[in-house]
């Protein structure tokens, strides 16, 4: 069991760290910048600070967004001491009941496929969908429902369900497996509906596990480690059933990515048995990003020879960018389909944050959106990207917030519709 001291320990105070701190920037306090944090928490352990209402407050005000791990000269592991300070604290004040139900649905498929489909066919009822959002939905198939605040709505079909569990090609050199996330399957669907397109376009075998669980993140994040625990096993037991069988593990969300392939592994090697650490690292040597596994593994760049009359921004999602370092592929695929403009500062986080900060701490979540928002706005480009279905969700409500018409567009879709054309 790792201690919060020995990691404090090594934090040097050079504060690299805070410049791009995405809490600091929003809400410049020492005890919530990642070197705070990590005193807070050599604090605790010592028994110098107490868990109270005012911990549970600091460590729920994090982004998670990598930024500090990404620059420290010590590679330390903030976002893994705050989610396991995160999980003290759930000990001790529980986890609130939304919260509980929300990750019920994501341990049972059965139920959550039951709330999409009775949330499909009474969302209108109680929301009103704005007039102009009508012909986003015509275009680009993306209704978002507003009382208040803009939430993506649940399709009619799930992606899982949209689709049989085996696609065989032709002349297949590559079979791949499919994990969509949650999103991605309820909600955005096109986005998988994008992938099946582009690898029917390439002749691989397409393999849709249908058995597959929810990656955990949102349990994770929120300090739920019995859940977190429950759907590793279940997702590494089921992987390992077909692994063998496949090239790769295709992931279109890079929450979904960084938690199968970075937070399992930390995860297991603190929390559970090694034989688990060395099962995970046998599936996680076939997981990838989408763009990624099509840039470095296929031709798909070199046969991309049709332009759009179009232009997009693109956003480096914190779990493409920050922490597996994927910034060139996606640029390098739909530069060859629309013209790609770049923001200010792509590396910014949305500031979505994860549930407690959509929920409890909104008010920062809007801060950061309003940031990115605004920096987007200012450049001249039809469309704004990013391989991310979170980052889909925070960014269209805040462009919306600053009167921003750009359409966000996942990079499999910019791609998927120059193959369509």
């Amino acid at each position: 069991m790792f201690k919060f001291s020995e990691i404090s320990d090594m934090c040097i105070k050079c504060g690299k760290c805070i410049p791009g701190c995405t809490i600091h920037r929003v809400n410049p306090d020492e005890a919530t910048s990642p070197r705070g944090f990590l005193d807070i928490l050599k604090g605790v352990e010592e028994g110098e600070i107490e868990i109270d209402k005012n911990f549970k407050d600091t460590v729920e005000s994090c982004f998670l967004c990598n930024q500090c791990v990404e620059v420290c000269p010590n590679s330390l592991p903030t976002d893994f001491m705050i989610e396991n300070a995160r999980a003290k604290v759930a000990e001790k004040f529980g986890i609130a009941w939304y919260k509980r139900a929300f990750f019920f649905l994501l341990k049972h498929r059965w139920a959550y496929d039951l709330v999409s489909k009775l949330g499909f066919y009474f969302q209108t009822c109680g929301f009103k969908i704005e007039e102009e959002k009508k012909a986003i939905r015509s275009r680009f198939s993306l209704p978002m429902l507003h009382k208040g605040r803009l939430l993506p709505a649940f399709r009619k079909t799930s992606f899982l369900k949209k689709y049989p569990e085996k696609i065989p090609a032709k002349n297949p050199q590559k079979r791949v497996a499919i994990f969509i996330g949650c999103m991605a399957n309820y909600n955005y669907t096109e986005v998988g509906d994008a992938l099946v397109k582009i690898l029917k376009f390439l002749d691989i075998d397409i393999f849709i596990p249908k058995k597959q669980a929810c990656c955990g993140a949102p349990a994770y994040f929120t300090g739920d480690f019995k859940t977190t625990e429950e759907l590793i096993k279940r997702n590494i037991e089921y992987f390992e059933t077909f692994i063998d069988e496949v090239d790769a593990i295709l992931v279109p969300e890079a929450t979904c990515t960084a938690m199968l392939k970075k937070d399992y592994e930390e995860y297991i090697k603190y929390h559970m048995d090694y034989e688990w650490l060395k099962r995970h690292e046998k599936v996680k040597a076939k997981i990838f990003g989408t763009t990624e596994w099509l840039y470095k593994y296929t031709d798909l760049e070199k046969r991309l020879n049709k332009k759009l009359n179009s232009s997009v921004t693109y956003h480096d999602a914190c779990h493409f960018g920050k922490v597996f370092n994927i910034r060139k592929e996606p640029r390098a695929l739909i530069s060859k389909v629309v013209e790609v403009k770049e923001m200010e500062d792509p590396n910014v986080c949305c500031g979505f944050g994860g549930i407690t900060m959509q929920t409890e701490k909104f008010d920062l979540a809007r801060k950061e959106g309003l940031i990115k928002a605004e920096m987007i706005k200012k450049v001249d480009a039809e469309y704004v990207s990013a391989e991310c279905s979170a980052c889909r969700m925070q960014i269209t409500e805040h462009l919306d917030k600053v009167g921003d018409n750009k359409i966000f567009v996942h990079p499999l879709e910019i791609i998927a519709k120059a193959i369509e054309d």
